[in-house]
């Protein structure tokens, strides 16, 4: 999760929804996993919480030994990210790549069910950003010589301030910054059936924008259609964005490559909307919303990962502090169902 403050510049206008959420038996929820605070507990016992609230997979954003340990035979689908301190080695240098897979991936294959590898997050555009295909294309090789390429695909998360253009959701575009290195990476993504991770966060995008954003539209609570973009009509500004990136992805060769929510969260405190029954309110939306897909992509449901799993004390400002479902302590900020 980066700076919002460049996320909500690009979401500016994303006054943007779908049909009333129906509740749904969705199985493509996951729980962000990141370790930022000095209180957590330990990736054993983090590891059963999952298991024990039904929650089907999580993303962990470097590979941790004892994360990775923890996660063996339990059935968990796992996102692993390259972390970016990691991203110019790999992508300069094969033999990294092919170490890197073989002892964070390959070691624990048999045991761990390996989904997606992230290479980087939130870099591009950015002064890393020229590194993220070079590595991808190296991790994926390395994949290949491990034998685990149809088992793994190969990705980079982005922010939604890759967008130039956002709204109406049908014009999204990329910026010229962002396409540079995007346009070459979505080549990439199709060749290898492989889908872009999206990091969305309608809370960032309505707390900088409240004058022409309505609390409603960016928590799934809006009684009706908010926006009507030719023959697609927005009730919530989760689809909005998700669309707009689809828009994107299809003016640059993109149609079938599909988007995954890598993070999606909103805050229970520390910042402007930040509460407990707004958190609530998002996520069980979220969760029960994600089955039916969005208004260009009807009954495609979305891969989507809740950022996230605690809150962590170690991050800066207060409201990163506090988008967990739960404390330290293991015990719940808030009731939430993922079944």
């Amino acid at each position: 999760m980066a700076n919002r403050s460049t996320v909500s510049r690009a979401a500016i206008a994303l006054l943007l929804g779908l049909l009333i959420a129906i509740p749904t038996g969705v199985k493509s929820i996951g729980v962000c996993y990141g370790m930022q605070g000095n209180n957590l507990p330990q990736p054993s016992a983090v590891v059963n919480l999952y298991k024990s609230k039904s929650i089907k997979a999580m993303r962990l954003y470097d590979p941790n030994q004892a994360a990775l340990q923890a996660l063996k035979s339990s059935n968990i689908q796992l996102i692993l990210d390259v972390p970016k301190t990691a991203l110019q080695s790999l992508a300069s240098n094969a033999s990294a790549a092919n170490d890197w897979v073989q002892e964070n991936v390959k070691a624990y294959s048999t045991g761990v069910s390996f989904k997606y590898i992230t290479v980087g997050n939130e870099v591009i555009p950015g002064d890393q950003a020229r590194y993220v295909l070079p590595a991808m294309r190296n991790i994926y090789s390395a994949l290949s010589s491990a034998g685990l390429q149809n088992q793994i695909k190969v990705s980079t998360a982005v922010a939604t301030s890759v967008l130039g253009v956002s709204y109406p959701p049908s014009n999204g575009s990329f910026s010229s910054d962002a396409l540079t290195y995007l346009s070459p990476i979505v080549k990439f993504l199709a060749s290898n059936g492989a889908p872009l991770l999206v990091n969305v966060y309608p809370y960032f995008s309505y707390v900088h924008n409240q004058n022409t954003i309505k609390i409603e539209y960016a928590l799934f609570t809006s009684p009706g259609t908010v926006v009507t973009d030719g023959q697609y009509k927005y009730q919530n500004l989760f689809d909005a964005i998700v669309d707009a990136v689809y828009a994107a992805l299809e003016k640059v060769g993109g149609s079938n490559v599909a988007i995954v929510v890598s993070e999606s969260g909103w805050p229970s405190a520390g910042g402007t909307a930040a509460t407990i029954n707004n958190a609530k309110t998002y996520n069980q939306n979220l969760i029960n919303h994600v089955g039916q897909g969005t208004p260009r992509r009807p009954g495609k449901a979305i891969e989507t990962y809740i950022f996230e799993m605690f809150n962590e004390n170690q991050k800066h400002p207060a409201v990163e502090q506090n988008f967990g479902l739960f404390y330290p302590s293991m015990q719940a900020v808030y009731s939430i169902n993922f079944t």
